[in-house]
């Protein structure tokens, strides 16, 4: 049966614009973005299958080019309007957080750093920098390493907060292998960077590790 043909309170479109997008399961959500199936199957059946066939809506977001395309019912076009919509929701949670105000939320920041660096797969180390009433003033990327490591340079953490003019950063990096548990090597490189900033007056807010759950805060278990 066709979707169209099903009661309106069970379309995916009528049941998000009833009760909002929260309502809907991960395959109505998809259903809406692809907006058809194809032979024989609904666009909720394509979607079903996808998730299925990728293991969940997370990894189907951040699947490469190949691997999306390669797909039945999917194909450039609409891997051109994924990324889009994807760029979309990033550059909303820029101006979430890049407006100028102080920077008072912890979630908006801790959703705006997993959105970032979550589904990176390779390590990346980076800093919010901070003027002197706490508002952002930069996101930047500052090392790229592999799969379990990134080799951070304090001089050039320094260099680039100094350029800034921060008074303060926040540090981030994620663990590609989903676990956000802070590692001997990173309480070590926090307090090099602590020493480091200290020099030149400017002081670590927090350092958070990015990994499948919540981000871990570096503040708030007491290491900093």
């Amino acid at each position: 049966m066709a979707i169209t043909d099903w009661p309106a309170a069970e379309r995916p479109r009528e049941k998000m614009l009833a009760r909002g997008s929260a309502a809907l399961s991960d395959a109505e959500l998809l259903a809406i973005f692809l907006r058809t199936g194809r032979a024989g199957r609904t666009a909720i059946d394509l979607a079903r299958e996808l998730l299925e066939a990728f293991g969940g809506l997370r990894p189907l977001l951040a699947a490469d080019r190949l691997s999306f395309c390669e797909r039945p019912g999917l194909g450039d076009a609409k891997y051109a309007q994924l990324q889009a919509t994807l760029e979309m929701g990033r550059r909303h949670l820029d101006e979430e957080l890049l407006r100028g105000e102080a920077l008072t939320s912890t979630a908006a920041t801790r959703r705006y750093l997993a959105a970032r660096l979550r589904d990176r797969p390779y390590e990346v180390f980076a800093c919010l920098f901070l003027d002197n009433r706490h508002r952002v003033i930069a996101f930047e990327e500052l090392f790229r390493g592999t799969i379990d490591g990134a080799s951070v340079y304090p001089r050039e953490v320094v260099k680039a907060a100094l350029g800034h003019n921060a008074a303060a950063v926040i540090l981030t990096h994620n663990h590609p292998s989903g676990v956000a548990e802070p590692s001997g090597a990173d309480r070590r490189l926090t307090e090099r960077l602590r020493d480091a900033l200290g020099l030149v007056d400017i002081r670590i807010l927090d350092h958070l590790i990015i990994g499948d759950g919540e981000p871990v805060s570096f503040a708030e278990r007491g290491l900093i």
